[in-house]
């Protein structure tokens, strides 16, 4: 069984440009997501999908530096460039992040992926119900179901956001393409945010490694922020998903 571990990272940012080459004592973000990630059991490999953008040389040498593979691909068709990142491995699941996401937790990984697994599923993610922090999304798919979209998705969010036409084409939203499911061992933490998308949350994400240090677990992490509700406060009226949102949007 081959399972493969994708996550996206690129320069260009509206909201808080270059965010995930910022450091916290002395680490970038990216280093920091992908040591996470690494400590995953059930992940065989590691590949970042990035960009060409001319920009993009500090972190290329980020993940030289920590002997992570990388692929370059589209900087707005991300679906061709997690495709592209595994077609010639043809892996039997591709698990999927973002980069943005410092703290994911490798217990949870293992998890999420140990539950497709068990269940058979094509598609499963801990995000079809929003029930645990957010930063801490992990989307595990059959790289079946990946190619089915690569070959037959249109809308640019589809392509953009990497795996909406397999939720949509899932049981779990009506359709017959796809069999998927919900992970969630009973965590309701949906109001946390652990996650980079805006200035206020670096400061929340800074917090949390200046007092736990950056291999806590996630239930560490969520623990600190309910007990600080000044740190929590920081980032709190941040909406989710607010990236794909506009992507719907721009559909019309």
């Amino acid at each position: 069984m081959q399972i493969v571990a994708v996550t996206q990272a690129r320069i260009d940012s509206s909201r808080l440009p270059g965010k995930i080459l910022r450091t916290i004592q002395g680490q970038s973000l990216l280093e920091i997501h992908v040591q996470r990630i690494k400590a995953a059991k059930t992940i065989n490999r590691l590949i970042v999908a990035t960009t060409q953008e001319p920009s993009i040389d500090p972190v290329l040498r980020i993940l030289e530096k920590t002997g992570t593979e990388y692929f370059q691909g589209s900087m707005d068709d991300v679906l061709d460039r997690f495709y592209q990142a595994v077609k010639d491995i043809r892996p039997d699941y591709v698990v999927r992040f973002t980069a943005d996401c410092p703290l994911i937790d490798p217990r949870l990984i293992d998890k999420v992926v140990q539950y497709t697994l068990d269940h058979q599923l094509d598609y499963c993610s801990n995000t079809l119900e929003e029930n645990y922090p957010d930063g801490q999304d992990t989307e595990v798919f059959r790289f079946s179901a990946l190619e089915k979209a690569w070959q037959e998705a249109t809308l640019p969010s589809d392509r953009e956001h990497v795996t909406p036409f397999i939720r949509k084409n899932s049981d779990v939203c009506g359709g017959n393409m796809f069999k998927a499911g919900n992970f969630n061992d009973g965590v309701q933490l949906g109001s946390l945010r652990m996650t980079v998308d805006e200035p206020q949350d670096l400061k929340v994400i800074a917090q949390l490694i200046e007092e736990l240090g950056t291999g806590a677990s996630m239930e560490a992490y969520a623990e600190f922020l309910q007990t600080n509700p000044l740190v929590h406060s920081l980032n709190r009226d941040i909406k989710r998903n607010e990236g794909y949102q506009k992507s719907l949007n721009n559909d019309q």
